[in-house]
């Protein structure tokens, strides 16, 4: 079972060589000591399926989030960046941090966000938008806790708390911005109480134990991938092994603090909460950001 699945993941997601993902050896931070696992990982919404790098190359990354598996495999952090988020990009200066990926790929997004926590990102991997609707289906729906309803752009109307998500549906669901008046902050939001839904009806005894389910999840998530080749079926194997016992509860998600919104060249941006970095880096770096708590945006 698990050669097929492994066969599933290589044939069909697309992988590029770690030379084309990560910057210079001597710009990085160096590696972790404690065994934590830092996953980058960047949405495109290329409305279709990502045929090559070349599909979100040269374009600005949608949703920017960095996942980090604790050392001792008991807990998963994930953190969400606003692509407006108004950063230092290296060899370009202050920008949004969406413009790295257009402005020089892969490498110069991984530099930036490494520059950022000041922590190595071990792993990359970029997902369109459009695998969401398999997973959804693969797994019969997901229940998502709706935090505010609205009517999205596509005409789904979606109410406040539990609400039954599958095919184009969850698509509309993560994609939705121009509903918010907060706009990509609540999408951020949503995109967050999504991935916990799917994480936490994954990760039960009823859909590992189901190799039919399972081996559907995988064939409907890996055409919409693209991987560092070092992020290799044998790597999530290793990597499953060691959060097999993680459940939904232990994953937790915040978004990067901010103190509001600016103008900065004419431009719209989202103003990081400085005070709040020295905690973060921090965090990642020491294998803690489990424990980090983020202030209250509406505090």
């Amino acid at each position: 079972m698990l050669l097929v699945l492994a066969g599933i993941f290589e044939s069909e997601s697309r992988s590029i060589p770690e030379a084309e993902v990560f910057p210079d050896e001597a710009l990085r931070p160096a590696v972790s000591a404690t065994g934590a696992q830092t996953i980058l990982l960047l949405g495109s919404d290329t409305r279709g399926r990502i045929d090559s790098i070349d599909s979100v190359v040269g374009q600005r990354s949608d949703s920017i989030l960095v996942a980090q598996v604790a050392g001792d495999g008991e807990s998963i952090t994930v953190m969400s960046i606003m692509r407006d988020s108004w950063v230092t990009i290296p060899g370009y200066g202050e920008n949004k941090v969406n413009a790295a990926l257009s402005f020089g790929g892969v490498p110069l997004a991984v530099q930036t966000i490494e520059a950022l926590i000041d922590t190595r990102i071990d792993r990359v991997a970029i997902i369109d938008f459009e695998g969401f609707r398999g997973v959804t289906e693969a797994l019969g729906g997901v229940t998502v806790d709706n935090p505010v309803a609205f009517r999205s752009i596509d005409g789904y109307e979606y109410p406040q708390g539990p609400v039954e998500l599958e095919g184009e549906q969850a698509l509309s669901f993560v994609r939705e911005r121009m509903a918010f008046p907060t706009g990509d902050f609540q999408r951020a939001q949503n995109q967050q109480a999504f991935i916990k839904a799917v994480m936490a009806q994954t990760l039960t005894r009823e859909t590992l134990a189901n190799p039919v389910r399972v081996t559907s999840l995988v064939t409907e998530l890996s055409p919409h991938l693209i991987l560092d080749d070092g992020f290799s079926a044998a790597y999530a194997g290793s990597l499953a092994l060691q959060i097999r016992d993680v459940r939904a509860t232990d994953v937790r998600f915040f978004t990067l603090p901010a103190v509001g919104t600016g103008t900065r060249g004419g431009q719209s941006v989202v103003i990081i909460d400085e005070t709040q970095l020295p905690l973060i880096r921090d965090a990642f770096r020491s294998d803690s950001l489990a424990e980090y708590s983020p202030p209250d945006p509406g505090a």
